[in-house]
């Protein structure tokens, strides 16, 4: 291995829906992190790896930062701001349609100040702004902290990707890889199929039902079909904290239920290169949002 090789994590971090799983995706290359246009959709610390030739980068989406009213946003917040002590490079995000500095980004810039890390700003959307008030946000954060470099950015073009991992690397210091160079994600096969199909439910289902819910795989099992091809039997629970939920989660005749599983199973086998037979079904557990046995699995590993 070459011996000026560097190695590092970085954590993305900013408020809810500013775009840091779209980012993530974008610069791991892979789809890592369940994407959705609602508020909270990264509930735990989703790890995504880039490896370049002369490093590797491990990347840690974080839990959008708002004011917690349950255990659950309790343990999303706390995940975030404590993978800010661990990061080697912060990606702090904030969107260019910022007037000021908003109380949300005033809290996270005061954890990054206390951390004294080295941090990149990411200021995303910029296509919705014009460039004077750009400029000018610019100006508010740099008075602010000492960045290593501020990077305006739509996370959906692909454009900026080299432009940032360039700046990380260039703030990374020498260092082994810490995970096999064919890895993509920390997370398992199991994890990645309960996102997906979170994702696919947050995606369409009404506002006051998506973040009530959680998925858990039960089964995931490989096996070979009579033509020898392999295939995974997937079985999810879709958990919701109301009856009325239910209903709305299975729809008329169980369409809902069959669109969202549907939905899932497409991506499942795009990501996975491998047949997937996805059964789904959906449960109440009211209380799941302060069970302490199931908040524990959001927390920062």
């Amino acid at each position: 291995m070459d011996k000026e090789f560097k190695s590092g994590f970085v954590t993305l971090i900013g408020r809810t829906n500013v775009g840091k799983s779209t980012l993530l995706n974008l610069l791991v290359g892979e789809k890592v992190a369940a994407i959705a246009n609602k508020v909270q959709t990264t509930r735990t610390a989703i790890k995504g790896i880039v490896n370049r030739e002369n490093s590797q980068i491990i990347f840690i989406d974080t839990p959008g930062i708002h004011k917690p009213k349950t255990k659950l946003n309790e343990t999303m917040v706390e995940t975030s701001f404590s993978s800010i002590q661990d990061a080697d490079v912060v990606l702090f995000l904030i969107e260019a349609t910022s007037e000021d500095i908003g109380k949300g980004d005033s809290i996270i810039l005061e954890k990054i100040k206390e951390a004294n890390r080295k941090t990149i700003l990411i200021i995303n959307k910029i296509d919705l702004v014009k460039r004077e008030k750009l400029l000018n946000l610019i100006d508010i954060y740099s008075k602010q902290y000492n960045f290593e470099a501020v990077i305006p950015i739509s996370a959906t073009n692909a454009k900026y990707k080299e432009t940032i991992l360039d700046e990380i690397e260039k703030n990374l210091n020498l260092g082994p890889a810490y995970y096999d160079i064919e890895e993509y994600t920390d997370q398992t096969l199991r994890q990645l199929a309960e996102e997906t199909i979170r994702e696919k439910a947050l995606k369409l289902l009404q506002d006051e039902v998506p973040h009530g819910i959680f998925v858990e795989v039960e089964k995931m099992k490989l096996r070979k079909n009579k033509q020898k091809q392999e295939i995974y039997d997937v079985e999810a629970t879709i958990y919701c904290l109301r009856e009325s939920h239910k209903g709305i989660i299975i729809g008329k005749n169980g369409e809902m239920l069959k669109r969202i599983g549907r939905s899932a199973r497409i991506d499942m086998e795009q990501n996975f290169n491998v047949k997937i037979n996805l059964k789904t079904w959906v449960k109440v557990k009211e209380d799941w949002q302060s069970n302490d046995k199931i908040v524990e699995r959001f927390k920062l590993k």
